[in-house]
């Protein structure tokens, strides 16, 4: 079956703020009639509709923000279980923002909290979950992510896995293009691979 639109006649009415047609089809004028009828009374409500909700809730983003900067002191202590905790905090926080928030601000967030959870198992010398972290990391933000790319490159090399580190960090190039860190990673890796 072949799907068509069908483009109705329809007029709005300024002054009554009614929708009407000038056709006569009775089914598409009693369904007018119903919606402007159920617009009536939606206008002559004592309680006015509701706004829609705020762009972006402050208050979760400052929840975010302090379980990321938790997370933060904690690494610097040395704390690095607890480090993480308050990182996948945060990563729970930020992926429960609602639809209609900015997708780039979720991306931002969660790609930060990912990249410093991949740090901290990384003190930890936890390779596979810092790799799964820092990939995830540069999935949530490509572009501008060099950390993320680097600390994936990392973990590969310290697993062994020198190929796939220099596959990695070779994309990583093409997208970040000259970043010192990378650099430094890619002669290390190309130097054991020479071996």
């Amino acid at each position: 079956m072949e799907d068509t639109f069908l483009q109705l006649p329809l007029q709005l009415n300024p002054a009554y703020k009614e929708v009407y047609t000038t056709t006569s089809d009775k089914a598409l004028k009693d369904e007018l009639q119903q919606l402007n009828a159920l617009h009536k009374s939606l206008r002559t409500l004592e309680t006015p509709i509701p706004p829609p909700p705020t762009s972006v809730n402050p208050k979760r983003s400052a929840q975010i923000n302090k379980m990321r900067e938790s997370g933060n002191t904690s690494y610097k202590k040395g704390s690095y279980a607890e480090a993480i905790r308050m990182y996948s905090f945060g990563i729970e926080m930020a992926l429960g923002r609602p639809v209609w928030e900015p997708s780039n601000l979720f991306r931002d967030e969660v790609a930060g909290l990912y990249a410093n959870r991949a740090q901290a198992h990384m003190a930890m010398q936890n390779w596979p979950e810092g790799m799964v972290d820092a990939e995830a990391s540069v999935e949530m933000k490509k572009v501008g992510n060099a950390k993320g790319w680097w600390r994936k490159g990392k973990c590969l090399v310290e697993m062994g896995r020198f190929e796939e580190a220099k596959e990695w960090i070779s994309k990583a190039l093409e997208i970040e293009g000259s970043d010192a860190d990378l650099l430094g990673l890619m002669k290390d890796v190309k130097s054991t691979l020479d071996r």
